[in-house]
């Protein structure tokens, strides 16, 4: 157990216990201060203390910091393609099939077991010893995911993301021609009758913004970049779908409909088969590396399914480093 000390300067004189601590604290997020104080592991003067406690300056305040409880997710020993690596995160090419999280109907073989296997140097997340889980990608999209090893970065990586200052490019393969360039903006919900999927045509929701070039038109099919401005759930293939473009071989959103309905030999047809999944890729990420400062992108390469997948249209020999902005 760490125990940490602080004198409340006469500068914080009305200010609340939990605002106080997250100031001189900086690493550990509000989230895990609040617990600490409600589990009666700070002081204030020796005594237990309420978040909202106001300081008159001059207290002490003593925090009780337990080291880290193992993770409920157990270490497993699978392989990895880490992108990027340091004490304070890491990037890494997520294959397409692995789930990020563990749950129900997934307890073990997650990026979250293969990173407790992986990563030496946890500092833990509220507590725990687990990486933080910054953002997420769909089980069979493939690319480029960040996670965070300690609280401080997690915390300022949730902020860059909360402000939109992180930059996520998508490959994907659609049915039909859509425009050359575009912008989906909706709303974004539950839909009413199938409650796995997602929609825009609620009458409340979160706003989704999308945005897409065609890189090239393909034989039934084309392939665009994505932008995403929004991180909302399923939000390209809900965009595209519900523009009447489904992503090749994406069950739950049409796409497969579509496919089924093409003559057996027709490209976009054998594309989705080579695939077997839904045609997205998380190609870019680009953040601020909450350490440094320094802007950091990583990029994930192209899978061979969904190379496979653009020769089948076509598309082989695409110069897709020289096309992607």
């Amino acid at each position: 157990m760490s125990i940490r000390q602080h004198t409340v300067p006469p500068e914080a004189h009305g200010l609340r216990l939990d605002a106080f601590l997250v100031s001189v604290e900086p690493e550990l997020s509000r989230s895990r201060l609040k617990a600490l104080i409600e589990s009666g592991e700070v002081t204030l003067d020796g005594r237990a203390a309420k978040p909202a406690r106001l300081l008159k300056g001059g207290e002490q305040v003593q925090l009780a910091i337990q080291p880290p409880r193992p993770a409920i997710p157990q270490p497993e020993d699978i392989a990895l393609a880490v992108l990027f690596e340091d004490s304070d995160l890491a990037v890494v090419d997520k294959p397409a099939g692995m789930v990020v999280h563990p749950g129900a109907g997934n307890p073990a073989g997650t990026l979250v077991n293969a990173l407790l296997g992986h990563c030496r140097d946890l500092a833990g997340i509220s507590g725990e010893l687990r990486p933080g889980i910054v953002h997420r990608l769909d089980k069979d999209t493939s690319g480029c995911i960040v996670v965070a090893k300690n609280e401080r970065t997690l915390t300022a990586l949730q902020a860059q993301f909360k402000r939109r200052d992180v930059q996520k490019t998508y490959l994907a393969l659609v049915h039909g021609a859509p425009p050359s360039r575009g912008r989906f903006e909706t709303l974004h919900g539950r839909h009413s009758t199938d409650r796995r999927r997602f929609t825009g045509k609620v009458a409340r929701g979160r706003t989704a913004i999308t945005e897409w070039t065609v890189l090239q038109q393909l034989e039934g099919a084309a392939l665009v970049q994505v932008s995403l401005l929004t991180g909302r759930s399923h939000q390209i293939r809900m965009h595209f779908s519900e523009a009447g473009h489904p992503l090749l071989g994406d069950a739950l959103y049409g796409g497969t409909r579509r496919d089924s309905r093409l003559p057996p030999l027709a490209p976009a047809r054998r594309a989705a088969q080579a695939l077997g999944r839904q045609a997205l890729h998380a190609l870019r990420l680009s953040l601020v590396h909450p350490t440094t400062g320094e802007r950091l992108a990583c990029e994930a390469p192209l899978p061979a399914d969904f190379r496979s997948a653009l020769q089948e249209l076509g598309g082989a020999g695409l110069p897709l480093s020289e096309r992607v902005d």
